[in-house]
């Protein structure tokens, strides 16, 4: 029997699917003493990934009723109605929201699965969003294996049949949109991490699937995570909730305050038939421990702007390369310390973070601190010019962060690690904001960091990574450019060449290509080739510095004259193409010492 509302509940949603085909979920919403002339809004946004999403669209049919007489609810805006009603008396509303998207950030609804976020179902009534608040689920109707079907979420329940359908509690509108909710067949296992209970929960997941290898991975990140933050103490949570959705071919995460939203592609997940997992697992141990340590370091300590979230519109800061760079930073390196990699697999990964962002002509153009500020416009909205005018804040932020431990271990008084836990202790696991990194560096590290902090987040040099490294023995290898790096160019490649990118001032541009061409063949001496890779440029050209590329463009087939190396270009006063990015690659010089770094000590 699905459970009661709590009569005393002065805002209470109901969640129906009765008919899961339609993608729809039904929604009831009862407010036990409204305001007069009651207002509503449903988020725009949803915290943890910053972009305008426009939730309101997938809402209809929005109904009424108070004392059993009809009301008819009045939009105000994109996504605020008002509705005419008595103050104090109980307000009942009814609305659908339309539910196809299965990523982390909005809502799903079918046959075989249920998912959602609150700020893409709950309408958030004024006046009242700091009010505790129930939220009831009801199982799902016309489903072929209803029986099968489970429900789980962070929310603290109230009344609950056995698998998990019934009623939650929150303390206010923030904390029930902060607890995602997922229904359905799902497979789920229980672990405790350093005495807290923890709970995996996955979706889609085939026959292959070894579970108990994620669940013991999973613990050493928690236990890794933990321990990091607090020592021999507590988290700040009772306990956590782990949601992964398995898909054919995907890959994101939301951090929430004792959950997270995951998804990864099926081949990714550790299997019963293979004891060695592939580089698709690490990657999704590295999803989980980012998102996991996002449960301090964005969720509870979190940008001064961010005290309060404005579900109505954009929140600035420029402190996502804290917030997001440094849990980049630390999520792959925990996974060294709970040994799920070895030393050099930590360093492919922080080869991989590098080769990313010297291969970003952006990085000289935008500041990591305005990459965070612009994350509205431009990082949630990339296109094929992006990487000329931005820097992701993760992969640059990650950068700084290494650069901030590796300097205050060489100088000997303080770690990063240590600068973390003193801005938890500092801030009382709340807002902070830059001019509190910067005394805290100087308390702990000896000396002021300004100029290092306005040298790597405000300013566009490069990054002194091979100085640094070195000396905590890691050598660093430069290597020659692949073919696209040599080129300038992001590319497709499936049958033929498709330009994705042409990055600023490399030898593509100054051969006059545009994102969106067609790279057909070459011509060399003379005779023409077909390509349908960047690989056969190189074997056709053979020792040619110049050749003829043959491009389609709007069904207009093109010439382009194409240097194959750097060289001063003659005429109309063309600057020199600059050299190709830098590849490098790094390995362990001196053992000790790097382990001194990569394990923590």
């Amino acid at each position: 029997m699905p459970a009661r509302r709590t009569a005393d509940s002065p805002v209470h949603y109901r969640i129906e699917a009765p008919d899961p085909r339609t993608h729809l979920f039904h929604v009831t919403l009862t407010l036990a003493k409204p305001t007069a002339r009651q207002e509503l809004s449903l988020p725009v946004w949803i915290p943890g990934s910053y972009l305008v999403r426009e939730f309101s669209k997938h809402l209809q049919n929005l109904q009424a009723r108070q004392g059993g007489k009809a009301l008819a609810p009045r939009q105000l805006d994109k996504h605020r109605w008002q509705v005419d009603c008595q103050g104090g008396k109980p307000l009942e509303l009814r609305y659908e929201v339309y539910a196809c998207d299965a990523s982390v950030r909005t809502a799903w609804l079918d046959a075989t699965r249920g998912f959602f976020n609150g700020t893409s179902l709950c309408l958030r009534p004024e006046g009242l969003a700091d009010q505790p608040c129930t939220l009831e689920i009801i199982a799902p109707e016309n489903v072929a294996d209803s029986a099968h079907w489970s429900c789980a979420t962070g929310l603290f329940h109230l009344e609950l049949d056995d698998r998990g359908f019934g009623t939650y509690r929150a303390d206010d509108y923030d904390t029930l949109v902060d607890c995602p909710v997922e229904m359905g067949p799902f497979w789920s296992a229980r672990f405790t991490a350093c005495g807290v209970p923890h709970r995996i929960v996955v979706a889609g997941a085939p026959a292959s699937f070894n579970g108990k290898r994620l669940v013991a991975d999973t613990r050493k990140i928690c236990e890794t995570a933990i321990r990091f933050w607090h020592g021999e103490g507590k988290p700040p949570f009772k306990n956590y909730l782990f949601l992964l959705n398995v898909v054919d071919d995907g890959y994101g995460g939301l951090e929430h305050r004792n959950s997270t939203a995951l998804i990864c592609g099926r081949r990714d997940l550790p299997r019963t038939t293979a004891p060695h997992a592939g580089e698709g697992y690490t990657t999704l141990l590295g999803l989980i421990s980012h998102e996991y340590f996002h449960t301090w370091n964005v969720k509870r300590l979190r940008p001064a702007e961010f005290a309060r979230y404005d579900y109505a519109q954009e929140n600035y800061t420029q402190l996502l390369w804290f917030f997001e760079g440094f849990t980049s930073y630390y999520d792959d390196l925990l996974l060294r310390r709970a040994g799920l990699l070895d030393h050099g697999g930590y360093l492919k990964l922080l080869t991989k973070t590098i080769n990313q962002v010297l291969q970003t002509p952006g990085r000289k153009v935008q500041t990591v601190a305005q990459a965070s500020f612009d994350a509205w416009v431009k990082y949630y909205r990339q296109d094929e010019n992006t990487p000329n005018a931005t820097v992701s804040y993760y992969t640059k932020g990650a950068l700084v962060a290494l650069c901030l431990d590796l300097t205050l271990r060489r100088e000997g008084r303080t770690t990063l690690d240590a600068v973390m836990r003193a801005l938890w202790q500092r801030c009382a696991g709340g807002p902070m904001d830059e001019a509190t990194l910067r005394t805290v560096l100087q308390e702990l590290g000896g000396r002021p960091f300004d100029a290092e902090l306005d040298a790597w987040v405000h300013g566009t040099g490069e990054l002194p990574l091979e100085h640094l490294l070195g000396a905590h023995g890691i050598t660093v290898k430069r290597e020659e450019a692949q073919a696209a790096q040599r080129l300038g160019l992001r590319v497709a490649e499936n049958g033929s060449v498709q330009v994705k990118t042409v990055l600023r001032g490399g030898l593509a541009e100054q051969a006059g290509m545009a994102a969106g061409d067609e790279w057909l063949g070459i011509e060399v001496d003379g005779q023409g080739w077909r390509i349908a890779k960047l690989d056969d440029v190189a074997l056709y050209a053979g020792t040619e510095k110049a050749v003829t590329a043959l491009v389609a463009r709007d069904r207009r087939l093109l010439r382009l004259p194409l240097a194959l190396e750097s060289r001063a270009s003659a005429g109309r006063g063309r600057k020199a193409a600059p050299p190709p990015a830098d590849t490098i690659s790094l390995g362990v010089g001196d053992a000790a010492q790097a382990a001194r770094w990569l394990d923590g000590a």
